[in-house]
């Protein structure tokens, strides 16, 4: 997967336009920003990029592939949504080894446990996640994600409700990603956060990109002449 291209992307849902011609392209090596107020279409645009929505109009690019491709693409994504995708009945392990088995790792035991090293959980293997604070849990739903080591990755507000160790112990894992050449595509209101984190901000109101940028510190400013713009336009 040698670059996204998001290509004149709509979504409507009866007479709401959710999304209107969104186009950008991202290489690997990326981390990109979808920022915008709530209802700007940023986990909409998310689920078309992971293929499990499909755009009204336009299309997505994954270097030479499209979503018709199916599971050869989807083979490539690992996404973390609002939804965890944790069993709180199963221990950290568990979860993860039963992710492994459906991704078709090969050794998931010993995957998982290096998953579970990664999040600096390895002492909490055998815990149920029931008992996991948010950012724990936040810590083992990235590494599902992970675990069959996809070329893009997709993440939709995963800062929310961390605490400041939790979110540089996630930033750290990103960058540790994107060093070893994964785009990842990130949506989030957290502007402290992403401030020189990103390698490229897109910025959508109202379902509608308002502007971009690829100097991401002073986000904030930035981020506020561009909504502020969309609004006058």
């Amino acid at each position: 997967m040698n670059q996204l291209a998001v290509v004149d992307v709509a979504r409507h849902y009866g007479r709401r336009k959710a999304l209107t011609q969104i186009s950008f392209t991202c290489a690997p090596g990326e981390i990109v920003g979808l920022l915008g107020p709530n209802g700007a279409g940023k986990s909409t645009l998310l689920n078309i990029i992971a293929t499990l929505v499909k755009p009204s109009r336009g299309s997505i690019d994954y270097g030479g592939r499209a979503a018709t491709d199916g599971a050869e693409v989807r083979a490539q994504i690992g996404m973390l949504g609002h939804d965890l995708f944790l069993y709180p009945e199963l221990t950290a392990r568990e979860n993860l080894v039963f992710f492994a088995h459906l991704y078709g790792v090969s050794d998931p035991a010993a995957i998982a446990l290096r998953a579970l090293e990664r999040a600096g959980l390895a002492d909490r293997a055998d815990d149920y996640v029931a008992g996991f604070s948010r950012g724990m849990r936040q810590r083992v739903a990235l590494e599902r994600a992970l675990l069959h080591d996809p070329k893009l990755i997709l993440l939709d507000e995963p800062f929310t409700g961390l605490d400041q160790s939790s979110t540089a112990a996630l930033v750290g894992r990103l960058q540790e990603r994107q060093r070893a050449g994964c785009l990842i595509v990130l949506a989030t209101h957290d502007l402290d956060v992403a401030d020189g984190l990103l390698s490229r901000a897109i910025y959508l109101r109202d379902g509608r990109m308002v502007g971009s940028d690829t100097e991401t510190r002073g986000l904030a400013d930035r981020y506020r002449r561009a909504i502020n713009r969309g609004a006058e336009s």
